[in-house]
């Protein structure tokens, strides 16, 4: 009985630890950013207690394309607690994914004017008050008749840009100010099941893809998480122009995905097995011994491509199975770019030792 109490308490503080890490910056990066935000009205508060979430793009690895994640409204996880939403930013190379949280405070979201209260710092569409939540009308749609919790107070904000991400070319140039950063060490919470469940059905729906949509989803807000087909709300235009050109070309379809140098995923991603030059040595049974040695190098590291890339299918669909969150197909998927690498790196590095051995002997020298 003992034992068993000290395993599941180790497997509570992973669970803990895994969770804590959900929402700091998340997965693999990728090398363009997300369509513009698209413009959209926000459904009528559906009661008491409900905070809006707004809409975001997130990333499909499985098909390299964003989907947009509509805005809708969410019960908060504890009196007192705040939506800090999920941002996109630059990371030297490359976009990264930081997930949204619950907390006591606002914390840094990138700058981006979300709209509806977000308007880049803080969260100017409600406030806690004595234990309830008290919307803000003049940024908030809220009906009167059904939620008395409210109060108008005028807010003025000139960005109007539909930038979604933060840093890079054409992003949003913002650093966390201090109390934000003091709010990124609030205790957190993850996003609810509720929120969860939403993104999947966003993710499931080909309608939300970027490349079907081109930055105008059909779905932009609901007025509960869930709600595709009831109390769903359209976007009424795109934020900006989005074509295919902005997202390398692959229009979103993975039959076109290109792979980006130096940024492979999968082993499906590599460029072929590459065969490396005709051995030349002089001798041509150690020519020949060589041209072997070559073919079967090749043999085995397709074979070890193949096994990887098997074994991360069967990841793929176990996580599907598991109707698994976008967080954590990120860290999969950071895990598989890791594997991918190192057996490339392995393979590049038996390649180049058999073209050593193929180089002609040195000759050596005549006695003086």
């Amino acid at each position: 009985m003992q034992m068993r109490f000290i395993r599941s308490l180790l497997f509570g503080l992973v669970v803990l630890s895994m969770s804590a890490a959900s929402f700091a910056q998340i997965g693999v990066g990728i090398t363009f950013g997300p369509p513009p935000l698209p413009v959209y009205e926000q459904p009528f508060c559906p009661g008491d207690g409900y905070i809006w979430t707004p809409g975001y793009w997130a990333y499909d690895y499985d098909i390299n394309d964003y989907y947009w994640v509509p805005g809708t409204w969410v019960l908060a996880p504890e009196i007192g607690f705040l939506w800090t939403p999920a941002y996109w930013g630059w990371g030297g190379d490359r976009f990264f994914f930081h997930e949204g949280y619950w907390g006591p405070h606002i914390g840094f979201y990138g700058g981006i004017n979300y709209g509806f209260g977000y308007f880049g710092e803080g969260y100017e569409g409600g406030r806690w008050d004595g234990g309830h939540f008290f919307y803000n009308r003049s940024v908030t749609n809220v009906n009167i008749t059904e939620i008395h919790n409210v109060y108008n107070t005028t807010v003025i904000h000139n960005d109007v840009s539909r930038v979604s991400y933060n840093g890079g070319n054409g992003g949003i140039d913002r650093r966390p100010s201090p109390q934000e950063e003091a709010a990124g060490r609030d205790r957190h919470v993850a996003p609810v099941a509720a929120q969860t469940q939403h993104l999947q059905e966003a993710r499931n729906n080909p309608q939300q893809r970027a490349s079907v949509n081109m930055g105008k989803p059909a779905i932009a807000a609901t007025a509960r998480p869930g709600e595709f087909k009831g109390g769903a709300v359209a976007a009424k235009e795109a934020g900006g122009t989005y074509t295919p050109g902005n997202r390398g070309g692959n229009g979103g379809r993975p039959e076109n995905n290109v792979p980006r140098p130096g940024n492979p995923v999968h082993p499906r991603d590599l460029a072929p097995v590459a065969r490396p030059g005709a051995p030349n040595t002089g001798n041509p049974k150690q020519d020949q011994k060589y041209q072997q040695q070559q073919e079967k190098m090749m043999a085995k590291q397709q074979q070890e491509r193949d096994k990887l890339q098997q074994k991360q299918e069967q990841e793929h669909q176990k996580l599907d199975r598991q109707k698994a969150n976008d967080s954590q197909r990120q860290q999969v998927e950071q895990r598989h770019q890791q594997q991918t690498q190192q057996l490339q790196q392995k393979h590049e590095q038996q390649q180049q030792h058999l073209q050593q051995k193929a180089q002609p002997a040195p000759r050596q020298s005549g006695k003086r």
